[in-house]
């Protein structure tokens, strides 16, 4: 999904996060997290649920369902 890709990149860069540091906090490899980005695979159910937590957003939102 190209537009979870752009908003964890955007989410990432807003927090000042690096790509190792969301790995680590989301109890991911870096490699995981470079995937993501760059649209070549997608989050499971529940790191999506890790993702939308740590950044304080919806999966919705993340997944392009919804604005905010």
């Amino acid at each position: 999904m190209e537009i979870f890709a752009k908003r964890l990149k955007e989410l990432r860069k807003e927090k000042g996060v690096s790509q190792a540091g969301l790995a680590t906090a989301l109890q991911v490899s870096f490699s995981v997290v470079c995937y993501w980005e760059t649209d070549r695979s997608e989050p499971t159910a529940p790191n999506l649920v890790k993702i939308a937590d740590f950044f304080g957003v919806s999966c919705d939102y993340l997944l392009g369902r919804a604005d905010y």
